[in-house]
């Protein structure tokens, strides 16, 4: 009986589970099961195995082969978990002598052998590094994700004859090359072949500090560049420095969008916990390496075609991330909102009351983090020409009621600032050099964020968005709490309003240096809620 064993980790949600490979092989006529709870994709490892080995030189058992990964009620999916299989059975068959129970080993094998990345490669190393996990093998193409997460001695290859070779490993019956080519000065290619087992060298402890890092504002509106609409841009502020919904109904043409894609700017850069759960996030998406380890929050865009499981997540099996997950710690941007499906927008309430989403499907339930500050923009009718005085507007009133109906009262209530955005009566005749930059408006919403910090402390808050109302109200002024009083006494306001409206007056105050609302900042949170009010 000969036994090898290796070391894998594979994702539910964001929450990996680490997960031992055993290859047994042992008598009788030659098979290859995989067992231990694999999906689809996993068990069409063992074709990849068999033909990776044997493209690395190594002779394929010609008996039964056994491959379990445990634990086994876990679900297991994806691809990688072929290195470390592969390495399993050369182990059991003597190839590989090191003790290899211990080193996390993750990469997705070709035919030919060599090592594809994976996603997912950051949240696992970082939850095996929370187990005690000290030493990891992984794809090359994944090297500059790992170097994000220091306190992990990773090893690049990309063949499996270099994993091997690395690992101390006897060399197979031939060197398998991989072969490069490159431009002669007089256009013709030249190739070159490298044994595989010499191509990449490990990721050497100083060179992490150098792991990719965005710190602009790439994609965002910076808000001096918006003519005009400063009720808006106040609006703004307001939403970026208590975390605040944000509904805005215009013309076309107004700067709704323009608006939107400035709100990132206004909000504070992710501190190193927010950008690592972010990349993480974006890690499994599969879209890490085109942002790097950002501090700047995200910012979706759903086309208003998408699904329900687009928005919110899904898929068969096992739910991957939806676009109000990929907007965790950033904005959601509902262009067209009326236009959404009615299953897509009512997902959202209670993702917007919890800061979480949780998806059951056949094999497991997930639960991904969802706290993103939702803007939505909406014409004021179909044909967007119903503003002023509705001349120009061709709707009908049933098309009117149609277009709105699937923005319903529950969805509304939970959107804190609800506007509209009139179009600009003149075309300035030159830029404003006066106008607010999106950098010192920002200085003013860090301010704001960290006082409601330092007053939700204890509390375990950290914006206005999140207070509880109750809470609220026993540290207001009875004078300030009369016109929601009144606005809930004619039924203008139901209480989660009320207690909306209160979270907003506390914001208006943070940003003013005031210790508590007054009734005037009351009455402009009560003006920011008119359209639903």
């Amino acid at each position: 009986m000969r036994v090898g064993s290796t070391l894998c980790a594979g994702l539910i949600g964001l929450r990996a589970g680490l997960v031992e490979i055993e290859a047994f092989v042992s008598q009788g006529l030659p098979a290859f099961t995989l067992i231990g709870l694999p999906d689809t994709s996993l068990g069409e490892a063992r074709e990849r195995v068999r033909s990776a080995v044997t493209a690395a030189g190594y002779p394929w058992p010609q008996t039964r082969v056994t491959v379990n990964l445990a634990p086994a009620a876990m679900p297991k999916h994806g691809t990688s978990y072929d290195l470390a299989i592969a390495l399993a059975v050369l182990s059991a068959g003597r190839w590989l002598q090191q003790d290899l129970s211990h080193t996390l080993i993750l990469g997705e094998l070709n035919l030919d052998g060599s090592v594809l990345p994976v996603t997912g490669l950051l949240p696992i190393l970082l939850e095996a590094r929370r187990a005690g996990v000290t030493s990891a093998v992984i794809p090359a193409g994944n090297r500059d994700e790992a170097r994000m997460v220091p306190g992990i001695d990773c090893l690049p290859v990309s063949h499996l004859a270099q994993a091997v070779a690395r690992l101390g490993g006897r060399p197979g019956r031939h060197r398998p090359v991989q072969t490069t080519a490159r431009q002669t000065g007089d256009g013709r290619e030249q190739t070159s072949a490298t044994p595989a087992e010499q191509t990449a060298m490990p990721i050497r402890p100083d060179a992490r500090s150098r792991a990719p890092v965005d710190e602009t504002e790439t994609g965002t509106t910076d808000l001096a560049n918006i003519i005009g609409q400063e009720a808006a841009k106040r609006s703004l502020e307001i939403a970026a420095a208590g975390g605040h919904h944000l509904l805005m109904t215009g013309p076309p043409g107004a700067g709704k969008s323009l608006l939107a894609r400035a709100l990132p700017g206004l909000l504070p850069p992710l501190d190193d916990a927010g950008r690592l759960e972010v990349a993480s996030i974006r890690s499994v998406c599969g879209t890490l390496p085109r942002y790097g380890l950002s501090r700047v929050p995200p910012f979706e865009a759903p086309h208003h075609t998408a699904s329900a499981s687009a928005i919110v997540g899904g898929g068969v099996g096992m739910a991957v991330p939806g676009a109000i997950t990929r907007a965790h710690r950033g904005v959601l941007f509902l262009d067209e909102a009326p236009e959404f499906s009615s299953s897509a927008l009512q997902a959202l309430r209670e993702p917007l009351e919890t800061d979480t989403v949780t998806l059951a499907r056949s094999k497991a339930v997930t639960v991904y983090p969802a706290r993103f500050l939702l803007v939505m923009a909406a014409n004021p009718c179909p044909c967007g020409n119903d503003w002023g005085d509705g001349n120009g507007c061709v709707c009908t009133v049933q098309q009117k009621r149609r277009y709105w109906s699937r923005l319903s009262g529950p969805l509304l209530d939970r959107i804190d600032i609800q506007i509209e955005i009139p179009p600009l009566s003149a075309l300035p005749a030159r830029a404003d050099s006066g106008a607010e930059s999106s950098s010192s408006v920002r200085a003013r919403v860090r301010q704001a964020r960290q006082t409601a910090a330092e007053r939700y402390r204890r509390q375990g808050w950290s914006t206005n968005a999140q207070a509880s109302g109750s809470w609220l109200r026993d540290k207001t002024s009875r004078s300030a709490l009369r016109p929601l009083q009144r606005g809930v006494a004619s039924h203008a306001l139901s209480m989660r309003g009320a207690d909306r409206t209160l979270r907003l007056a506390w914001t208006i105050a943070d940003l003013a240096g005031s210790t508590s609302p007054d009734t005037d900042q009351m009455a402009e949170a009560l003006m920011l809620r008119a359209r639903h009010v």
